[in-house]
């Protein structure tokens, strides 16, 4: 989902509660005039019950998207770490084979990078991947190779432990930006607004005139609510985003 599409759901919930709200009202008014009206305490009842619905649907998806949002920013902050760990132990090996691997790391991280400037993008991303996916491979062979030439085990264990870190890391964070809200706990947060809406429409036909502060001020919250919601669970593309912590990523590039 890009950062318009987003953008379009919000104004959709928002024009839709407007519409539904106006639908609820006519009808409410015409079932007031062949005075075909349900029992009040009934009507609100279930009126109570969809929207507590609608209320425990937004703490609960608000709640799942904040809650990525925290692990994406971690995990960029992890991997970072993991990469300025694994090129320091370089030192360890020899001077020939600590400047091939270090050539290739530098190769490794400009490819994580492309990676996440590009997410948009799904060819460009899934070729940058691929790539940091060859790059693994090569720079795993050259380490094994090098750490043959070194006396110490212990030498070894650090280095390629280091480097096995900084591998799985990118499966974790791969993994992360791919975990979205489930498509129809998304549907439900776009179709029980407009159920609500038609709800509040029904309970305000018994009010001559439109109280058009309300009924813009309730769409308006719920369609904003919805908005920050989905714009949380999509953090590369939308206003609230996670590119401010690549800093870290870049300025460990440009140390290399």
């Amino acid at each position: 989902m890009l950062g318009f599409e987003i953008t379009l759901v919000a104004l959709g919930v928002f024009a839709g509660m407007l519409l539904f709200m106006e639908i609820g009202r006519r009808i409410g008014r015409f079932r007031n005039s062949k005075q075909q009206q349900e029992p009040g305490e009934s009507f609100l009842a279930l009126e109570g019950s969809v929207f507590g619905l609608m209320g425990l649907l937004i703490a609960f998806t608000f709640s799942a998207a904040a809650s990525r949002f925290e692990i994406r920013r971690n995990l960029v902050v992890e991997e970072t770490n993991d990469i300025g760990t694994a090129w320091k132990r370089l030192d360890l090996l020899p001077p020939v084979s600590r400047s091939l691997l270090r050539e290739k790391f530098r190769e490794y991280v400009d490819s994580r990078l492309t990676v996440y400037r590009d997410v948009t993008n799904s060819e460009q991303g899934t070729q940058a991947l691929a790539r940091s996916t060859t790059l693994q491979d090569e720079i795993w062979e050259r380490a094994v190779t090098a750490c043959a030439e070194i006396p110490s085990p212990a030498t070894t264990t650090l280095i390629l432990s280091s480097l096995n870190v900084m591998f799985d890391i990118t499966t974790t964070r791969t993994v992360a930006a791919r975990t979205h809200l489930p498509w129809l706990i998304r549907g439900l947060l776009m179709v029980l607004p407009l159920i609500c809406a038609l709800l509040a429409g029904l309970d305000a036909a018994a009010i001559p005139r439109r109280s058009w502060v309300r009924t813009i001020g309730f769409a308006l919250m719920v369609s904003v609510t919805v908005f920050v919601i989905l714009d949380l669970d999509y953090p590369r593309v939308g206003l609230i985003r996670i590119d401010m912590f690549d800093q870290a990523l870049i300025e460990l590039r440009n140390s290399m």
